[in-house]
């Protein structure tokens, strides 16, 4: 459970690097609270129960990933936190997305292993996606420009709602 740890704090200060410390505190809800949600509540889901609400998360993050950039987010972003968008093939950038959305690419396998990372990488995809996407909608109180839509904002709608169930079947299986 230390290397999990370990692992969500170098995701934390890829992070950093890459985004600055609004990002950051935002990841820390994902990654950090995926790995206390793994640490502390008991999950009785298998791959079986959460394959669906995994797929059909998945599926909406890459909707809400060309979303994002499609609208704008990134440069949004940098506007709102004053840090400049990093490039694609900035080093901390990579680091950031390989053991992010890379990790999160073993979900099935881990979890149709039962091996036990493979539920702490749930518990990150999970959270990430229906706790801290949430934050698109906070944005706009940010902006200085009144509430509206903010980039990346309309995909969460969908994406939070999936995770959610992601979370529900994780902790209690399929019942």
């Amino acid at each position: 459970k230390i290397g999990a740890l370990i692992f969500s704090l170098a995701i934390l200060g890829f992070g950093y690097v890459a985004l600055g410390a609004v990002p950051t505190f935002l990841f820390a809800f994902g990654f950090i609270g995926g790995w206390i949600a793994w640490v502390s509540v008991p999950s009785r889901g298998v791959w079986r129960d959460i394959r669906w609400p995994f797929f059909v998360s998945l599926a909406l993050f890459v909707v809400h990933r060309i979303e994002e950039r499609v609208t704008g987010f990134f440069p949004a972003l940098a506007d709102l936190t004053d840090v400049p968008t990093p490039a694609i093939s900035s080093p901390a950038v990579i680091g950031l997305v390989l053991c992010s959305v890379g990790a999160w690419l073993f979900i099935p396998y881990t979890m149709s292993k039962d091996q036990p990372i493979g539920r702490y990488l749930a518990w990150t995809f999970f959270v990430s996606m229906g706790v801290t996407e949430l934050a698109h909608f906070a944005f706009p109180l940010f902006s200085g420009s009144g509430y509206g839509y903010y980039p990346g904002m309309a995909s969460v709608v969908l994406l939070a709602p999936a995770a959610w169930w992601g979370m529900r079947r994780l902790a209690f299986g399929q019942r």
